[in-house]
């Protein structure tokens, strides 16, 4: 049986776009990942995001939105990085 490795980042905030912290925690986590999966692991690479909070619900009501459609959007934004920085 295969051991098995888990890569994980911060559970990320969506109360603004994501930035350069974001990538590189996420750049860390997959390449530690794939490090592991060389030697013949089975690895998984887990990744989210918070959409509770006081922080959100201000940055949503700063820009005059609905939280939910605030946490939308951002998801997407945050969704979207992974593949724009290879992992």
């Amino acid at each position: 049986m295969s051991q098995r490795f888990y890569a994980t980042t911060p559970i990320y905030y969506v109360n603004d776009k994501p930035h350069i912290g974001h990538a590189y925690t996420s750049i860390l986590a997959d390449a530690t990942r794939r490090f592991h999966q060389l030697f013949g692991e089975q690895t998984y690479f887990v990744t989210g995001v918070d959409e509770h909070g006081q922080k959100v619900q201000q940055a949503a009501e700063k820009r005059g939105v609905a939280p939910m459609a605030h946490v939308d959007e951002l998801h997407r934004a945050f969704k979207d990085l992974l593949p724009q920085i290879g992992c």
